[in-house]
């Protein structure tokens, strides 16, 4: 179990508070808007009304004492960035930031954020892969270089084993699971025979993915 505190609770701020709720965590959910905390009340371990551009509050939140300090003001940048300051300043251990927009992104890590994600930008992203790319039916980026893949086992390797594909060899990927009616099955051995009735998690590059889908 980890304690976070969650800054801002609006709709990405209350998902976040319900997501770690769910998990057995401790979470201390904080708006300046009295509606918002009450709708986080029964979901969270305490729930405060209370400005966090405001030091003397911040302070008397003892943010050195939580885990992880999320900042999901999505609607008041300068909040956003004041509060992101502030916590940092007053010892949080590591901050996660809400940005809406690029610059956003860059002051917020200026300004304190450990890590900064943005949840607009970044599901357009993945819907465009998994709508835009024919046999991709997911994504998720893990960095500029490479990201994990749901796809549609490649008609050339149905009915070969992954060894004898030599698929990390020759394409310079790595299949983490294999889905068959609904369900992932654990990691693949070398001799696992590929079908056209499942479709494969593996982790690579575009270019990797690019050619496998040709």
């Amino acid at each position: 179990m980890r304690s976070f505190l969650v800054i801002g609770l609006g709709r990405f701020g209350k998902h976040m508070v319900k997501k770690l709720s769910e998990q057995n965590n401790e979470v201390l959910a904080v708006d300046i808007r009295e509606e918002r905390v009450n709708a986080c009340m029964h979901m969270c371990t305490d729930a405060q009304i209370g400005d966090c551009t405001d030091p003397d509050f911040i302070a008397s939140l003892g943010v050195g004492n939580f885990d992880v300090v999320i900042v999901a003001i999505g609607d008041n940048f300068q909040a956003s960035l004041e509060a992101t300051a502030l916590v940092k300043e007053m010892g949080a251990k590591f901050v996660f930031a809400r940005a809406n927009r690029d610059i956003h992104k860059k002051f917020l890590l200026h300004n304190g954020a450990d890590e900064v994600v943005y949840p607009e930008r970044e599901t357009a992203e993945r819907f465009a892969v998994r709508f835009g790319t024919k046999n991709i039916l997911d994504y998720f980026r893990l960095s500029d270089d490479y990201s994990i893949y749901e796809v549609e086992t490649p008609k050339s390797w149905i009915g070969k084993t992954i060894l004898e594909q030599n698929v990390r060899q020759k394409y310079n990927l790595s299949i983490l699971a294999v889905k068959k009616n609904g369900h992932f099955s654990n990691i693949p051995g070398p001799d696992h025979l590929l079908s056209a009735n499942e479709t494969l998690l593996v982790l690579g590059s575009k270019d990797s993915i690019k050619e496998i889908m040709r």
